[in-house]
């Protein structure tokens, strides 16, 4: 087994299962996605450490407790659409692909995205497509979608990804109060959402996914 297959294995182990995430196709997906290969070649030595690993400016890859609990949470079904947004370099859309029939992925970082849709080709991943472009946009075109999932921090989601939900559809990300994080499940019935805490989380909120500050006189 190589050290990074060891690593993968030990962030199973002490991140992931302890955190009550039990799915086995999770587990599995957790124990086969190489998340070394997903991150900047100067952060490999850290991919599976257990917190969120910066990317860009403002940027991280989730710390896989975080993903791993979102999506246990979401319950992506193997003939779901799945719509991911801040992709990155396409490690969440790698993970959600093993379980999901389709995973959309958006990345308004066009270097970061022509990376991240070389590196899913590269690790065989067929059922998932980066496409660059605004992440507050989603991607109306696949639309609408059974889950989607945000990569990084909110303190709103932009009324263009809710649309873009299916009826009946989830959707998790992490809500962002000053430094105090909440991951949340949204589900869409009759074309209104009603959010849900599941844990506690922490993530930079998104260019675009803030709220609008008022104006102090």
């Amino acid at each position: 087994m190589s050290e990074f297959a060891t690593r993968r294995v030990m962030m199973v182990d002490t991140q992931v299962r302890p955190s009550d995430v039990t799915k086995f196709p999770i587990i599995d997906a957790m124990l086969t996605v190489p998340r070394e290969t997903f991150v900047p070649d100067d952060k490999r030595e850290a991919a599976y450490v257990g917190e969120n690993l910066p990317l860009a400016p403002g940027r991280v890859v989730l710390e896989a407790r975080t993903l791993a609990k979102l999506l246990d949470a979401l319950d992506v079904q193997p003939s779901e659409l799945v719509l991911d947004v801040g992709c990155g370099l396409g490690y969440s859309a790698a993970v959600i692909a093993r379980l999901a029939e389709t995973v959309v992925a958006v990345e308004e970082d066009e270097s970061l995205a022509a990376d991240a849709q070389r590196l899913l080709s590269e690790e065989g991943v067929d059922n998932a497509v980066v496409i660059a472009g605004k992440l507050v946009e989603g991607a109306a075109k696949c639309a609408p979608y059974d889950v989607i999932t945000i990569e990084g921090g909110v303190e709103d989601v932009p009324a263009a990804i809710l649309a873009q939900l299916k009826d009946g559809g989830r959707i998790g990300a992490v809500f962002m109060d000053g430094a105090v994080g909440t991951a949340r499940i949204g589900y869409k019935t009759g074309g209104s959402l009603t959010w849900r805490p599941v844990f506690n989380a922490a993530a930079p909120v998104l260019p675009g996914f803030a709220r609008p500050r008022g104006f102090a006189l």
